[in-house]
């Protein structure tokens, strides 16, 4: 009973480092990332998980439970990829020692019945014995070739064994040790890496970011092995972002110019900054770091007067909501000045808010033009259309909110009054019933900037054009063996017996299998194609019945 014990984690090693077993997992990894792609996850957008759930209740809740929210870094996922990953070095790893001593070991003796083999030719060379063996060795010296003395060799006479395209072998360790690499070093890169996204306001007061700190990014997702404190210090200093348009909206070309600098350089002013130009796929590199400018928005301004006379203004951005013509949503909140309302409950209860839409080119359509949509991306027109409100935004409850609409609590419980809606074009103002007047001043546009690093990027890279490359290799590369075996004539001189066997694709094998028995014989082509006519002929009534014996003899596995 213990012995069966034991031998269970053996055989359990054994199963899972099955290639059969490999592709299992390959197939099953494939359908668990399935769920990813069809529903919505939370490491992508949290407000459309929160939307879908509520959406679909109970359904919904289970999927949570289930972690189908969270796919790629669900347990189960987790458990998927381990698996797959340790059968396939367990696979690789040992077939690649096998193939390395496959390089080290030299053609086997020749088949005691070389005429078994599909390529055969018989001969007469008029030269002894020991000639024809000087002849042999020069003709294959670029091969990997071995003699087999008479009373060694099968038949009982002197014969050579040659094989060449062990490259080919070689190019499949390689590739095999590549696909290994690439595995390594995309779980390491899995581990070390970070990544995050920050909205930045093209050319205005906050248009510099600085790669200092985690709190600094809008989102951060990083590896297991990163604390937070190995950021690369840089600077950068969104200057613009130019985009182009189609008549029908459509975007051809995105650009921002930007000025950065490292941690030497980012004290001194932004007009000695390094240069650089962001495009689509065309990152700004800096110490290891890549910046990618991922995408644009607007970002509106307005300016709020209270009655005593104090004004603010400021710059927030709206999410775009219709990707084609950038209509975009988002919130503003402002707290009243202390002098107006010394008591802080009277002060939250006086906040001023506002949410609703952004058009960079406004159109309105239905009763009395009241409905406010965009007709382009480009900021032609634009304008806002607003509800006002007045209360207490909850900022101060402690819960988090998001930056794109108003705390839906604090609508429902009547913490927030609605005090006007309207349409403001660039320029206009509403006054409140207080005197409180809230002018839109226009918008600028932000970027979204990605920052990324990931240290093993390059090894990968690396790893995979290897890989490709000796896929090649053992593609083009064919493996083939030739067998010479020589018996001395009465005459004085050698009957050359000649056989090959391509181990791959035979395709052109035929062709150089001729033009070396030629060599070796001695013969003009018009004779080697009658040898040739004649073995044919004889190897056809046999073919059926010999290949598989025949093949089995030129792998040295029969005697």
């Amino acid at each position: 009973m213990m012995k069966k014990i034991l031998r269970l984690p053996k055989a359990g090693w054994q199963w899972l480092t099955k290639m059969r077993t490999a592709l299992v997992l390959m197939v099953l990894l494939a359908l668990a990332a399935v769920p990813g792609a069809l529903l919505p996850q939370r490491s992508l957008n949290k407000d459309k998980v929160a939307e879908y759930i509520s959406a679909n209740g109970k359904t919904a809740e289970i999927f949570d439970k289930l972690q189908l929210f969270d796919v790629f870094s669900s347990t189960w996922f987790a458990a998927i990829y381990v698996l797959l990953f340790v059968s396939l070095i367990g696979c690789i790893l040992p077939r690649s020692w096998d193939h390395y001593k496959a390089l080290r070991t030299a053609p086997p003796r020749a088949p005691k019945v070389l005429s078994r083999l599909p390529n055969h030719v018989v001969g007469e060379v008029a030269q002894p014995e020991d000639k024809v063996k000087d002849s042999l060795r020069t003709e294959f010296k670029s091969w990997t070739f071995h003699e087999t003395e008479a009373k060694d060799d099968r038949a009982g006479a002197w014969s050579l064994s040659a094989e060449k395209g062990y490259l080919r072998e070689f190019a499949n360790l390689v590739f095999h040790l590549a696909l290994v690499g690439i595995l390594v070093t995309v779980a390491a890169g899995r581990l070390l890496y970070y990544e995050g996204q920050v909205i930045v306001v093209a050319g205005s007061q906050n248009s510099q970011f600085c790669n200092s700190a985690v709190s600094n990014f809008d989102s951060f997702r990083y590896g297991p092995m990163f604390d937070g404190t190995g950021l690369t210090p840089f600077c950068v200093n969104i200057k613009d972002f130019n985009a182009e348009y189609l008549d029908n909206g459509q975007a051809v070309h995105f650009e921002s110019n930007i000025d950065y600098a490292d941690a030497e350089t980012a004290m001194l002013p932004t007009d000695q900054w390094e240069h650089d130009e962001l495009r689509v796929n065309h990152p700004l590199r800096i110490l290891g770091d890549r910046v990618y400018l991922q995408g644009h928005g607007y970002a509106p301004t307005f300016t709020i007067t209270w009655p005593n006379g104090e004004k603010v203004t400021e710059t927030t951005q709206f999410r775009p909501d219709d990707l084609t013509y950038f209509l975009s949503s988002g919130a503003m909140r402002w707290d009243p000045p202390a002098d107006m309302y010394p008591d802080l409950l009277d002060r939250r209860q006086n906040q001023i808010s506002i949410q609703g839409l952004f058009a960079p080119t406004a159109e309105f359509t239905g009763d009395n033009g009241a409905l406010l949509s965009s007709s382009f991306p480009a900021m032609n027109d634009p304008a806002v259309a607003i509800d006002v409100y007045r209360g207490d935004t909850g900022l101060d409850a402690g819960r988090s909110q998001s930056i794109f609409s108003l705390d839906s609590a604090q609508l429902h419980n009547g913490s927030m009054q609605k005090l006007d809606r309207v349409n403001l074009r660039e320029g206009e103002d509403v006054e409140l019933d207080d005197g409180t007047k809230i002018r839109f001043d226009g918008a600028q546009e932000f970027v979204n900037l990605q920052v990324s690093r990931d240290p093993t990027v390059l090894w990968v890279l690396g790893f995979a054009l290897l890989m490709l490359v000796s896929l090649v290799g053992s593609l083009r590369i064919k493996r083939r063996r030739f067998w010479v075996r020589l018996t001395p004539t009465e005459e004085g001189n050698t009957r050359v017996e000649i056989a090959g066997l391509s181990r791959t694709d035979s395709a052109g094998w035929g062709t150089e299998f001729n033009r070396k028995a030629e060599k070796i014989l001695g013969l003009d082509d018009e004779e080697l194609d009658e040898e040739f006519d004649a073995d044919a002929m004889d190897w056809d009534d046999s073919y059926d019945d010999g290949l598989d014996e025949a093949i089995s003899w030129a792998r040295g596995e029969q005697d």
